[in-house]
């Protein structure tokens, strides 16, 4: 049996989107022993427009095939993530 993609939307509370996508990034690398989990597709969006979602992560491909794990809209090359 082949297995499926599914999204789990857990809502949290938080001052902002930067704030929002800080916590995303944080569950995000406490869940990373799951090898399910696809860090990389992680977006935040606000409860009442749930259509507009925000990348957390950079999610460019890098010279190596792997994907850049920096925060989105970073400044500077893509690369290994600086925190």
């Amino acid at each position: 049996m082949s297995r499926e993609r599914f999204v789990v939307h857990l809502p949290v509370v938080a001052e902002d989107l930067a704030a929002a996508r800080g916590f995303a990034r944080v569950i995000t690398r406490a869940l990373g022993f799951l090898a399910d989990i696809d860090r990389g597709g992680t977006t935040v969006s606000r409860e009442d427009a749930q259509s507009v979602r925000h990348w957390v992560y950079c999610d460019r491909r890098l010279a190596t095939g792997r994907r850049c794990p920096r925060p989105a809209d970073h400044d500077g090359d893509c690369g290994p993530s600086t925190g």
